[in-house]
């Protein structure tokens, strides 16, 4: 089994050199996100209630609203939507009104990345990207304080062929485009036959 222990404390990791990633203003993300339900938000909103159950939520706990945030995002639609329908796999296109929203960075961001050998020689492995949720997002808090220039984080996608995700935090807020290139709900006949391919070549249903 991939090695995957608890993180160090924050000041010994810090004396591991992170390896940047960096995208320039302009990178397209795109997220799913939900209008309804009982956690409606904005598509430019970050969370700022957490952990949840969500990979690498860096809130400390207990979870409770706070100043740290979070907003995930894919640098590709269709990984967007893998990711955000993992759990069910189930595309649901009108359960709490979910959208898929695209846009580009409005100025450049500096991410941790995880999809070479950092995770290693951090002490960790690529487990920490498939392994316990809870330990990972611990590593997410540690990595938050020992490395206070970076703006999140940048990790190859399990859900959809390891194409880039992104964990944006808080420090990336300024990051976020004021309106987006693409915007539209689930719902729209319009996106019914990228779904229905997308659907088929992850093996999720669709509704």
């Amino acid at each position: 089994m991939a090695k995957f222990p608890e993180p160090p404390p924050a000041e010994e990791l810090a004396q591991v050199p992170p390896v940047r990633k960096q995208l320039p203003a302009g990178t397209w993300a795109w997220r799913v996100y939900h209008r309804g339900g009982r956690h409606p938000t904005l598509w430019d909103r970050l969370r700022d209630f957490g952990p949840t159950a969500a990979r690498f939520d860096h809130h400390l706990p207990p979870p409770r609203v706070q100043e740290r945030a979070i907003l995930y995002a894919a640098g590709h639609g269709p990984t967007a939507l893998a990711e955000a329908f993992q759990n069910t796999r189930l595309i649901d296109r009108t359960a709490r009104d979910p959208w898929l929203v695209g846009f580009r960075l409005a100025q450049p961001v500096t991410l941790l990345d995880l999809t070479g050998a950092w995770p290693t020689r951090a002490g960790a492995s690529m487990a920490i990207i498939t392994g316990p949720r809870p330990r990972a997002r611990r590593w997410a808090q540690a990595i938050h304080d020992a490395y206070p220039d970076l703006d999140g984080l940048y990790y190859p996608s399990s859900m959809h062929g390891n194409r880039p995700a992104l964990a944006l935090t808080d420090r990336a807020r300024p990051a976020i485009s004021s309106r987006p290139e693409f915007h539209r709900p689930l719902a729209d006949p319009a996106l019914l036959r990228m779904l229905r391919k997308l659907a088929g070549d992850l093996g999720y249903g669709l509704v």
